[in-house]
């Protein structure tokens, strides 16, 4: 199937897909505001509208039978549907365990995010002082890097070291200070900062960082999936010495240290919103992202910026939702946890709840999933037979593990009607990888050209 311009297809399917979604300018802000003197653009495309036949459950279970019937799916695998239109579930199969979710387990933590926090919340990295010392004071910035970025597509809204060394050095040298001693807090998170039910290799191969309050990176000591920093604070320090060095400040005496109460900030240099990070954590499926917005939401429900505290924000922020969580049981936020258990329809809830008229501030879970054969981890996926109708058309959340495979997203079906779904396997053969994610790919494709 030949592709028309990447930019121009996913712009409109996005507004296609997203339509009907984003109710008011809540939802996305600004969005029916303009400036004095100005005329509001027309919506690019009218609101999605139901027509025709609502879906069945048996027109449902005939679509995505021969999909689910792929061998490669192994014995434990299964689908669930809701009708986002009409506000009830429509079909579900195999679905009665609960599942190894891998990735899509992110989308448990990024909407609890969402709830707790708000889509316009920032995390700030700030730089405090007392006499000739000053602290670094990691504020959970799960983006924040070294650098400008110079790829204008690698996210160049995220709060830099390069600026906090710039705004630091101005504020020492307009007090004639030139030569500083530097220490680092990071104890804002608290806990182990590498989760026990996480395979030991993860961090020896960089798949995971320790997770950390301050970081920069991500903990990378280089670009890529590189080893990571063994004290990502104390990595991140080295760095902010590095930069006050480059703007004429020199950082000596390098140490852990807590920040005085209530001390007031020299530099701040604050993260993307809330909303922004999560999109990009689900659309690139960002593991260590994902940890720090567990810390986060077990902070923002005063239970305590460990992962065991993180686990109980999302519990109790999940249920106030509506969600079920009988027979769930959650180890961290990334999904890289193989002791996660999740019902598919919880995984599929957390898209519900983002798409319902009654949470606009959920709506970034919806806007940063990824689009099928075009976006972030389903960018070379949907590429094969049967796979045509859901290319564009299918927004989802990834997982895979080895042996597992999920999709959590929605799709609207030829009538219109908005289906959420999650769909899954966690006893595909490893041989089998490829074919397991391909089948899932139908299922959900099979769900888009629905006029069942």
């Amino acid at each position: 199937m030949a592709r028309p311009p990447r930019a121009v297809f996913v712009t409109l399917l996005t507004a296609g897909v997203l339509a009907g979604l984003v109710t008011s300018a809540q939802a996305v802000p600004g969005a029916s505001q303009t400036a004095a003197g100005t005329t509001a653009a027309p919506p690019v495309l009218a609101p999605a509208k139901t027509e025709g036949a609502a879906p069945t459950a048996a027109g449902v279970a005939k679509a995505v039978a021969a999909a689910l019937a792929d061998p490669s799916l192994g014995k434990h695998h299964g689908v669930y549907v809701y009708d986002a239109s009409r506000g009830k579930e429509l079909y579900s199969l195999g679905a009665a365990k609960p599942y190894v979710p891998a990735s899509t387990m992110k989308l448990l933590t990024t909407v609890s995010a969402l709830e707790t926090l708000g889509p316009e919340h920032r995390f700030a990295t700030k730089v405090v002082r007392s006499g000739n010392s000053i602290i670094l004071v990691g504020g959970g910035d799960p983006l924040l890097v070294t650098k400008r970025q110079t790829d204008p597509l690698d996210f160049p809204t995220r709060a830099t070291l390069q600026d906090l060394a710039a705004s630091t050095a101005k504020a020492l040298k307009a007090d004639g200070v030139t030569s500083v001693t530097l220490g680092y807090d990071a104890s804002l998170f608290t806990g182990p900062s590498a989760n026990p039910k996480w395979e030991p290799n993860y961090l020896t191969e960089g798949i995971a960082a320790r997770t950390s309050a301050l970081w920069v990176n991500e903990g990378r000591l280089s670009a890529g999936m590189a080893k990571r920093a063994d004290s990502p604070a104390a990595a991140a320090a080295t760095a902010f010495a590095a930069q006050l060095a480059k703007v004429g400040i020199k950082a000596t005496g390098l140490k852990a240290a807590v920040a005085p109460a209530g001390a007031k900030a020299l530099a701040q240099v604050d993260s993307p919103t809330l909303g922004d990070i999560v999109e990009y954590i689900n659309l690139h499926s960002d593991n260590d992202g994902a940890e720090v917005l567990l810390r986060q939401v077990g902070l923002a429900t005063k239970n305590g910026g460990s992962y065991t505290g993180g686990v109980a924000g999302v519990r109790a922020t999940l249920t106030k939702l509506g969600l079920d969580l009988t027979g769930a049981r959650i180890e961290d936020g990334s999904g890289l946890s193989r002791t996660n258990q999740v019902p598919l329809e919880v995984l599929a809830g957390a898209v519900r709840v983002a798409a319902s008229e009654d949470n606009p501030q959920l709506r970034h879970l919806l806007t940063g999933l990824p689009i099928a054969g075009f976006t972030g981890s389903l960018r070379e996926r949907f590429a094969g037979p049967g796979t045509a109708t859901g290319t564009g058309m299918v927004r989802a959340k990834t997982g895979t593990l080895t042996g597992v495979h999920s999709l959590a997203g929605y799709a609207r079906d030829k009538s219109g009607t908005l289906l959420v779904f999650a769909v899954a396997t966690d006893s595909a053969p490893p041989a089998k990888a490829l074919d397991a994610r391909a089948a899932l790919d139908r299922v959900t494709s099979a769900l888009a050209a629905c006029g069942c």
